[in-house]
């Protein structure tokens, strides 16, 4: 129950604009849109009319399960 008198904390949620995605995932602006309209890309979230940017946690997942998935030989995704 919060009363008017309490704020209320939200978690901190960082945004990454897309050169620090390619930087960080080191895929080009095509590949990480191909994958995104594969379903196996982070989706970008609209910031404002002309900009976007991509949830930080969902980035370092993506790139984890990259990981795991290499550490776990399975099929390839399409890059």
């Amino acid at each position: 129950m919060n009363s008017q008198n309490e704020i209320q904390t939200l978690p901190q949620v960082w945004m990454l604009r897309l050169p620090e995605v390619m930087k960080r995932t080191a895929l080009s602006r095509s590949q990480i849109y191909r994958l995104i309209d594969f379903g196996e890309f982070p989706k970008q979230v609209p910031l404002c009319e002309r900009a976007v940017g991509w949830i930080e946690e969902e980035i370092d997942l993506w790139l984890k399960s990259r990981i795991e998935h290499s550490r776990n030989p399975q099929p390839a995704s399409k890059c």
